[in-house]
């Protein structure tokens, strides 16, 4: 694990020069990232969400490309269009800002529904149909979106089937007091004009191939698939869903257990790396009942509970 932890602790540093704090998220981001999975990022305005994803992206020297969603923003505004050539008397597709490495999307439920159905294939099958052709994305490929929970006017309900394709839903909160004294100081001293500059490439696309197939080979006992499997299905018989996980749920859940105690340091999966992962994966792909709603749950309050009633694989 050591190939792997030496480029995880580079990226630390690199996203440590500029973000205060933060350190649960960074690690969940690099999760993500080698379990080959795309990512939700919600929170209030100014806790640093877009930040956190360009200076991630600035990490890997592979293209990157940010979207701003609005509502009038159409599929050929993200996918790219075919231009007509006259002097060949021909079609040309001209690619559109999806066409990246890391691609980040902020405000993603700021656009209609048609624009967001432009998403469903690309972040599934990591590429696009134009015309009858298809047009496969560069390697690596990942999604990082934000979203503001409070807000919701001039907003749009992100379909369940797009927010399946997610593989965490990640909740980003305030500082503590001592991070934004932190912040303040840094800012004071007069770091912050253009924090991005301070952030160096530290890893290539074949690094993350490598570190892919690295986490790929993570032993997990069958024990543990079964485990997997039992908390993903309690969802579909809860009394308090309507809506359970979907076998792309467990999928996320053993990827990013296989990533998690990569990260650790671990050549095996434990038990704890599916517990402390259940609700990044669940949270965004249960629906609660209107019953549920009403007497203040949450879709964490939903996962804390199967989790308890599951008995633990030893």
């Amino acid at each position: 694990m050591s190939h792997l932890s030496r480029h995880a602790e580079a990226i630390r540093q690199e996203l440590g020069k500029v973000i205060v704090g933060q350190q649960a998220l960074a690690e969940l981001l690099l999760v993500a990232l080698l379990a080959d999975g795309h990512v939700l990022l919600e929170g209030v305005p100014g806790v640093a969400k877009t930040l956190t994803a360009k200076l991630l992206a600035r990490t890997l020297s592979v293209p990157f490309s940010r979207l701003q969603f609005t509502p009038d923003l159409m599929p050929s505004d993200v996918l790219g269009t075919s231009v007509f050539r006259p002097q060949r008397g021909e079609f040309e597709f001209r690619p559109g800002p999806i066409f990246a490495s890391v691609v980040l999307i902020d405000e993603i439920n700021r656009a209609p529904a048609k624009t967001q159905s432009a998403l469903f294939e690309v972040m599934e099958e990591r590429q696009i149909t134009q015309d009858g052709t298809r047009y496969p994305m560069p390697a690596p490929f990942v999604v990082l979106a934000t979203q503001n929970p409070i807000e919701q006017e001039g907003t749009y309900r992100l379909p369940e089937a797009q927010l399946d394709r997610f593989l965490f839903k990640l909740s980003v909160g305030y500082p503590s007091v001592e991070e934004e004294v932190a912040i303040l100081q840094g800012h004071h001293a007069g770091f912050g004009g253009a924090p991005l500059d301070a952030v160096q490439a530290v890893v290539s696309a074949e690094d993350l191939r490598q570190l892919r197939e690295q986490v790929q080979r993570q032993h997990v006992e069958p024990k543990l698939l079964e485990y997997i499997a039992r908390l993903v299905g309690q969802t579909r018989a809860h009394k308090g869903l309507y809506l359970g996980a979907s076998p792309r749920a467990s999928l996320a859940l053993l990827n990013g257990a296989k990533a998690l105690a990569a990260l650790r340091g671990r050549d095996f999966v434990t038990p704890e790396d599916i517990q402390y992962l259940c609700p990044m994966v669940l949270r965004h792909r249960i629906q609660l009942t209107p019953e549920r709603e009403m007497e203040g749950g949450t879709p964490d309050d939903v996962v804390k509970q199967i989790l308890q009633q599951i008995e633990v694989p030893r």
